[in-house]
């Protein structure tokens, strides 16, 4: 009944044999190599995508250490920028305080010039007075004063003129 179909036992027992013969040899030969070939780019890939993952993390570590320092540059340039801000205003302030002091020193060097002007002028006016004095005197009375007449008379003139001046 087989053979009506036309399936002959020896020659598929030859064809089953020859294809597992085949498949034996495409196994060892062809199927393992391809295998390992697959294995060994498979693991090319994986350490490619291992080390693409180390760079990217290395990468966004070094971008992190550089926003770091310049964000560091940044405050370091604020703090010179403030340290440089109050050298300047410490050194207006300073300045601007040896300018009073030197004002007031040349204020107080005048008033006692002032003073000293006006003590020679008194003088000045206290000696010509005395004189003008005296020879109003001597010419009222017409007669001369010694030395010492002179001066108390000169005192007691400038007392009462004083005390008029101050009444």
């Amino acid at each position: 009944m087989l053979e009506t179909l036309g399936i002959h036992f020896p020659s598929l027992a030859i064809y089953l044999v020859n294809f597992l013969l085949v498949l034996i040899l495409l196994y060892l030969f062809a199927y393992k190599p391809i295998l390992r070939l697959m294995d060994q780019r498979s693991d090319r890939i994986r350490e490619s995508l291992e080390a693409s993952e180390r760079a990217r993390e290395e990468a966004a570590s070094s971008q992190e250490a550089i926003q770091e320092q310049v964000t560091e540059a940044r405050r370091e340039g604020q703090r010179i920028m403030d340290q440089a801000r109050e050298s300047a205003e410490r050194f207006r302030t300073e300045e601007m305080d040896k300018a009073r002091q030197e004002a007031e020193a040349f204020v107080e060097r005048a008033k006692a010039d002032i003073q000293r002007e006006r003590d020679t002028a008194l003088e000045e006016v206290r000696a010509g007075f005395g004189d003008l004095a005296i020879t109003a005197a001597e010419r009222v009375i017409r007669r001369s004063l010694d030395r010492q007449a002179h001066e108390e008379l000169i005192s007691q003139v400038l007392e009462e003129g004083e005390s008029l001046r101050r009444g």
